[in-house]
């Protein structure tokens, strides 16, 4: 097991959720690390070595040695730097208990990510509306494994005590949530529909490792409305193509 923290360094986005778990996870560690913000317009030629079969952020680079995709990333950092009383384990030591958590961590990228993003990329009111209830039917069936886990031990998080694997899968994408529910007024994590994760979320964005790095609400929201503006251009785009092949 790797047992320095010196020359690590994250390749990101300051508002990707995916890069945001990692630099979390490597908060509630207490490993220090160099972050570089990529421009995934112009790719660096460090990202492109560092990923060259997906090309795509993050990319933690440990030692000269790169890592990507950023569940294996999370649960390489949980294995590189040994636990600490000051810096608990991220995924469980039961072996049932760490399969439990992969799982749930993997329905969060594999249900609810792709129905959030669909909620921001939506074209039409009756696209928007179609994402968001698929999106909050995965975050019923999270709500369901919340409460599972507050009925079998009564703990703050996914992970007990502390911020663990399914927290980071679906905290860092709280900023992306917010900026839904104020550009469309469509509350994906609902008091009233998930009270669970409603509190949890509160409980979240307050741990220590989680601060500077979730983005601002106002910040996703203009990130959010710079999406929106690229999709509607690109189907302009299209569009128009279409009309003068017709032609």
């Amino acid at each position: 097991m790797a047992g320095k923290d010196d020359d690590v360094k994250v390749l990101g986005l300051v508002m990707s959720p995916f890069a945001i778990r990692v630099c979390i996870a490597l908060k509630l560690k207490g490993v220090s690390y160099e972050y570089i913000e990529e421009d995934l317009a112009n790719k660096s030629e460090l990202l492109l070595s560092s990923n060259p079969v997906h090309k795509k952020i993050p990319v933690l680079i440990h030692g000269g040695k790169p890592i990507c995709e950023s569940l294996v990333i999370v649960y390489y950092v949980d294995e590189a730097w040994a636990p600490s009383p000051t810096s608990p384990s991220i995924l469980p030591a039961d072996p049932y208990d760490r399969a439990v958590a992969r799982f749930w961590a993997a329905y969060v990228d594999d249900k609810m990510v792709p129905g959030m993003v669909g909620v921001l990329r939506a074209a039409t009111e009756e696209e928007r509306a179609a994402k968001a209830d698929e999106t909050l039917a995965a975050m019923a069936q999270l709500e369901k494994a919340f409460a599972e886990v507050a009925a079998k031990n009564g703990k703050p998080f996914f992970g007990g005590d502390s911020v663990g694997y399914v927290d980071l899968a679906l905290g860092c994408n709280l900023h992306f949530l917010e900026a839904i529910r104020r550009l469309h007024g469509v509350a994906l994590v609902d008091a009233g529909k998930t009270p669970l994760l409603a509190a949890w979320a509160e409980r979240f964005v307050q741990v220590e490792a989680a601060k500077g790095v979730v983005p601002d609400a106002d910040d996703a929201v203009e990130f959010a409305r710079k999406i929106q503006a690229r999709v509607a251009a690109a189907a302009a785009s299209t569009a128009a193509n279409y009309t003068d092949i017709q032609c």
